[in-house]
């Protein structure tokens, strides 16, 4: 029944290779290439479908499909093969959904450009990746999509590799990333030599981990429970991937590549990795109590702190970059107190209302540069200073990114505030979490509502604030850019829908989504004792709570940017020390400059200079004399002359015959 499963992989990867190969010199049209790298993946997300639905209709949740063996070594068997369950079915959909939705917009936000193929081609490659990551029915395997996403990145986020910015944008993102991905390799390792040396269970599967993680109760590792060491290990490499403290800071320099890119990344693949590798594994972070607060910890402390950066950003799309990095914190926050469900949820429905956002950002920048090209004039596309006033002008993109802004918001009853207010609700009353976590997450609500609403007001109302020369050539975006915003746009309104809260449930629809991925959570939740206690009053106080404070930062940018514009100029000549931290990220990226990066060059030019120069270079010069002086006197020797060498054979002859007589 699932045998097909290889499919779903398998056509981003066929759009792929032919795209790279054949893009530049046979195929060339923008408009074939377009279609075979969004044909891939549409095919994709139609096979995905199916099998959803046909996962609905089925008694039996878990299913694999083992497409080979792959590693056979001494105790160690690894089959490359894939696993569909509720959990892995949903994030096939938003993956292959929205990634869809992406390639389409691509075909009219990319026209024109020399890279064209390429970029199809590297675009394709990343949802083969995710896809990978996503169905990979083993911690290896996993990790080779983890690592694909890591590559992809590397190479979307340094599409225009000949701007320096973007280089070094590139190259941040994948060496940070490493760092987590130590991380998670360090996990892997502690759970399969654990489970096989001392309980003779040698695996990297998930459903064996999961059927045996109780056998790993009472082991010890470095004082810690064996459980907390590889948890914390892995959460780790979460926090790399997923763009969390301390690792967050490659996140808003990948907006160096195109605005598409950023989408793709932000909302449905690579940041995603993390949240969804802790739901896959969520038996072993159960058992971790201590972990688990990390998580929620880490995961509320970066809601807040990369929301507050938000607030002075003036590049669109940095806005949005930081809006991610505080979004992934509110999954992490999820995962920190057991709301796994809550987590996924927040997932998905921050790909609908986030890809929208980039995408409207995307369409923004598209009119802006378009006009600035056509009034010959060389200006930042990006900045929301140069914006003001293009809701007119472009009504599409003001209108769905506006939706978007009240989802993110968590406004009723749009996606986000059912995502989002369950996970309010579960930090407030879960038995793992607690009234600290809640509180930092309700002010970085209220914070997330001020930035967004200050970024829709600055871009698209008020007066315009474009150069006079191109403020008549900027125009609504063409249809293939136009359609992927409005069915993202409903997806924000109405995606929430799925997972009513039992509160407010008054139709009696039930939570789809928690039943669904009940199969998945429910056990581990039931069996370490992670609930949500507490009365339907209190949840919906809470609620009521929420959406004033998400109204409180609304009003407070209407206030600010709308009705006295003036304000935000006088509020930073008042506090411009504050502002300047702000403004400037914390300086969190100079203090890695002058901790790591700095001390890192430091080391490599003392290893140059230092040792390869003077100690490994003077050895082999040192040797080279020797041999050199040696061979200025060998050489004479070697002289080529038949007569040298008669006479030295006749020497010799007379030497051995000497020596023989002596003797």
């Amino acid at each position: 029944m699932y045998d097909k499963l290889w499919l779903i992989p398998f056509f981003p990867l066929l759009g792929c290779i032919i795209n790279g190969l054949l893009g530049k010199r046979f195929i060339k049209n923008e408009k074939v290439i377009g279609a075979i790298g969004t044909g891939a993946v549409f095919l994709s997300f139609l096979v995905s479908c199916k099998y959803f639905f046909q996962l609905l209709g089925d008694s039996v949740k878990t299913h694999e499909n083992v497409v080979a063996s792959w590693i056979t070594v001494g105790n160690l068997h690894i089959d490359w093969g894939f696993l569909l369950d509720p959990l892995s079915a949903i994030m096939l959909l938003v993956v292959c959904g929205v990634g869809s939705l992406i390639h389409l917009y691509s075909i009219g936000y990319m026209h024109g450009e020399e890279g064209f193929y390429r970029y199809f081609s590297y675009l394709n490659l990343f949802i083969f990746a995710m896809l990978m990551l996503v169905l990979g029915n083993n911690l290896l395997v996993m990790f080779v999509g983890w690592e694909g996403v890591g590559l992809c990145s590397y190479l979307l986020i340094g599409y225009y590799f000949e701007k320096k910015s973007a280089g070094d944008a590139a190259k941040k993102a994948f060496v940070m990333n490493r760092v987590g991905d130590f991380g998670f390799l360090l996990g892997l390792f502690v759970i399969f030599w654990t489970l096989g040396s001392n309980h003779g269970v040698w695996t990297l599967n998930f459903v064996e981990i999961s059927e045996n993680a109780h056998l790993l109760s009472g082991d010890m590792m470095l004082g810690l429970g064996v459980t907390t060491v590889a948890t914390l290990c892995f959460f780790l490499g979460a926090t790399g991937k997923s763009a969390q403290l301390p690792l967050y800071t490659w996140l808003p320099d990948a907006m160096e590549g195109p605005t598409p890119v950023s989408a793709l990344i932000h909302a449905a693949t690579m940041v995603t990795a993390g949240v969804y590798m802790i739901g896959r594994m969520n038996v072993l972070f159960a058992m971790s109590p201590t972990t688990m607060a990390v998580v929620a910890l880490v995961g509320a402390l970066t809601a807040i702190f990369a929301a507050s950066i938000g607030f002075a950003q003036n590049d669109i799309k940095r806005v949005l970059a930081y809006s991610t990095v505080s979004q992934l914190g509110f999954m992490f926050v999820a995962m920190g107190v057991g709301a796994f469900t809550a987590g996924i949820f927040h997932l998905m429905t921050h790909a609908f209302f986030k890809a929208c956002l980039f995408l409207g950002s995307g369409s923004v920048i598209h009119a802006m540069h378009h006009a600035f090209h056509h009034a010959h004039l060389d200006d930042d596309a990006q900045d929301m200073r140069n914006m003001g006033g293009l809701r007119k002008k472009m009504p599409i993109t003001w209108a769905t990114f506006g939706i978007s802004c009240l989802a993110i918001s968590g406004l009723p009853f749009f996606s986000g505030f059912f995502s989002k207010d369950e996970i309010l609700w579960w930090a407030f009353a879960s038995s793992r979490g607690s009234l600290l976590i809640w509180g930092i997450v309700v002010v970085a609500a209220c914070m997330t509502a001020f930035y967004m609403f200050r970024c829709l007001i600055m871009t698209f109302h008020g007066e315009q604030k474009t150069n006079a020369k191109a403020k008549d050539h900027v125009h609504e975006s063409p249809w293939t850019i136009t359609v992927p915003l409005i069915v993202l746009a409903g997806l924000a309104t109405v995606g929430g829908l799925i997972g009513i809260p039992h509160a407010i449930d008054i139709a009696h629809l039930g939570n789809k989504l928690e039943a669904f991925l009940a199969p998945v959570f429910e056990h581990s939740q039931h069996l370490y004792k992670i609930e949500a206690h507490g009365s339907a009053s209190t949840e919906i106080s809470l609620m009521v709570l929420s959406v004033l404070i998400a109204c409180v930062g609304i009003c407070a940018a209407y206030f600010m940017y709308k009705k006295n514009p003036e304000l935000p100029a006088k509020f930073t000549s008042k506090f411009p020390k504050f502002h300047r931290f702000i403004f400037n990220k914390w300086f969190v990226d100079e203090a890695y400059d002058v901790l790591f990066v700095n001390s890192t060059k430091k080391l490599g030019i003392f290893c140059w200079k230092g040792f390869d120069v003077k100690v490994v270079d003077g050895i082999v010069n040192g040797v080279a004399k020797v041999v050199g002086g040696l061979s200025s006197v060998l050489r004479h020797t070697q002289t080529g002359l038949f007569h040298n060498y008669a006479l030295t054979m006749v020497l010799g002859t007379v030497v051995m015959v000497a020596i023989f007589i002596l003797n």
